[in-house]
């Protein structure tokens, strides 16, 4: 070799020194750019990367590349290009050939210098994903200086890089390369890095045109679309027989002959369960309850479907209005339709076909009887009430106690009824003390129903007889229920327990136009919904005024 050097042997140190540095921030380059080179061809393809770098495969590549040449050559760093010819023993290992030219001048003069290197080197692959190999070779390189500089030198060569498939056939290389070449007493190093493409030829997996893992001489559907799942003939699949196949297919498991979307997911206009295609019924009301053919059910048979009925046990011929509850025109407990006299006046007694009694049988229709518990054989008035007497000791003379069998010692009030509490100050004061919501403890309904139980009848007639003593006051009939089921259940059911309430209040003589039903359900309990005495407490029918009785 015909060259110039300086330096002594600490300079050497750093100049070795200088070039493991360079080696290591050029592999470190390569590796960043791969990876991120990479990770784009993953995200924007879906090749079939194992064409590339396969047993018995021949490689052409051609790349571009960026000399550095070590300092003592006093050469300028240059670009150039090169090519290379690999041949594939297996996935792992293979053994190449390269070379490249790079046109450059000294740095002294500016003179002309062309560089050419050939080598051969024996390369092994670590695969790190399936489109992505490292790569780290090692072998011999003759360099060639001409022009200003006439020199021919052997060296060893180290390379590191970094595969990036394509798809197919064709795959991008990234490397860096060190040829470290003796002269005399001292060590050239000079480092490059490359970019460029590879087309490998020959062995490898089969073709598969459409990649869907079946090569194309085997393939019986090849123009199958990326994506789908296909059986061994290469064919898609459909394993619900929707018309979508699968892989595509977001709902394999469509039940058959339901209708579906462009996804594969089956459709319900109607929202009841049940996908059109096998809905016998598919204009259902949204909420109604269905069958297994999507067909709505009324158990009641009151023309409003379960589901969307609130109150679904309405007895059999009772008018309903469009939530499935019976109406009651003349508030006297039987339902307008079963009603043989629907205009019974509000507050009378009636018996099971609505029309009025005379239950304490003394010749006085209830409806006009203004001591309706008059004692059995006992002489009255043309009100239903007894001669100027004092049966029940409350200090009201019969003929004026609409109440006359008020239990000893009973705080009664000018009509001889017992007064359960007063109003002051916007609230409800019992007799007991306590104020604010007036809870009807005692007033009961049967299970899951909105049906009062007879041993509620007496508590709601004193309500009634105490609020008529304050016909100023407008009141909130309150219904709650206790956590046990859902709100879908608990709202309604709290409101038409309340609306039972208001209603009998309304027989037992109190204005309709001074009450209004609410149902607040499971939101406002008094007591713990973990117990059994908890959940009971906070099943209740309560008062509130809503204006008046200040």
């Amino acid at each position: 070799m015909v060259a110039h050097f300086a330096g002594d042997a600490c300079g050497n140190v750093r100049k070795q020194d200088a070039i493991v540095v360079d080696m290591l921030m050029i592999s470190h380059t390569i590796r960043q750019i791969a990876v991120t080179l990479g990770a784009v061809v993953c995200a924007c393809t879906v090749p079939v990367w194992g064409q590339a770098g396969e047993g018995g495969q021949v490689e052409l590549g051609l790349s571009g590349l960026y000399t550095a040449f070590d300092d003592s050559l006093d050469l300028t760093s240059k670009a150039g290009a090169g090519g290379r010819l690999g041949f594939f023993f297996s996935r792992v290992f293979a053994l190449e050939v390269s070379g490249d030219h790079t046109v450059t001048q000294t740095k002294a003069t500016n003179d002309q210098v062309s560089f050419t290197r050939i080598g051969a080197s024996f390369v092994a692959y670590g695969h790190i994903a399936s489109w992505n190999a490292v790569y780290l070779g090692v072998g011999y390189d003759r360099q060639y200086y001409r022009d200003a500089m006439n020199a021919d030198e052997g060296a060893g060569s180290i390379i590191v890089g970094d595969r990036i498939s394509l798809g197919g056939r064709v795959a991008v290389r990234l490397e860096g390369r060190g040829s470290f070449a003796p002269v005399g007493t001292l060590r050239t190093a000079n480092l490059s890095a490359s970019a460029g493409i590879s087309i490998f030829a020959f062995g490898g997996p089969a073709r598969d045109g459409d990649r869907d893992g079946v090569s194309d001489k085997r393939d019986s559907c090849p123009g199958t679309p990326l994506g789908v799942l296909v059986d061994e003939q290469g064919c898609p699949v459909d394993s619900d027989s929707d018309g979508v196949f699968d892989g595509p297919d977001e709902c394999p498991g469509t039940p058959a002959g339901a209708t579906v979307d462009q996804t594969g997911c089956p459709i319900d206009d109607d929202g009841d369960g049940v996908f059109n295609g096998i809905d016998a019924c598919p204009s259902t009301p949204y909420g109604a309850t269905v069958d297994d053919t999507g067909c709505p059910s009324d158990t009641d048979g009151d023309g409003v479907f379960d589901g969307v009925d609130l109150c679904p046990d309405t007895p059999l011929g009772a008018e309903v209005n469009e939530s499935g509850c019976p109406s009651d025109a003349d508030q006297d407990g039987v339902f307008d339709g079963l009603d043989q006299c629907p205009d019974t006046p509000v507050g009378a007694s009636v018996d099971e076909t609505g029309c009025p009694t005379d239950e304490d049988q003394d010749g006085v229709l209830n409806v006009d009887d203004q001591c309706p518990n008059t004692p059995p054989n006992t002489e009255v008035d043309e009100r239903g009430c007894p001669t100027e007497r004092d049966s029940d000791g409350d200090g009201v003379p019969d003929s004026s106690d609409q109440c006359p069998n008020t239990a000893p010692g009973q705080p009664v009030d000018t009509a001889g009824c017992p007064v359960l509490f007063v109003i002051a100050g916007g609230e409800f004061v019992t007799q007991q003390g306590e104020r604010g919501p007036l809870i009807l403890r005692g007033v009961n309904f049967e299970t899951s129903r909105s049906r009062l139980t007879q041993d509620s009848y007496a508590i709601l007639d004193l309500v009634a007889q105490s609020l008529l003593e304050y016909p100023d006051v407008m009141i909130e009939v309150a219904g709650h229920t206790d956590a046990t089921g859902t709100d879908a259940i608990n709202n309604p059911l709290s409101l038409n327990r309340a609306r039972a309430v208001m209603a009998y209040l309304a027989r037992a003589g109190v204005p309709l136009e001074r009450m209004e039903a609410r149902g607040y359900g499971s939101t406002q309990p008094i007591a713990s919904n973990s117990t059994r005495e908890g959940r009971s407490q906070n099943r209740r029918v309560e008062l509130r005024v809503l204006s008046g009785g200040s």
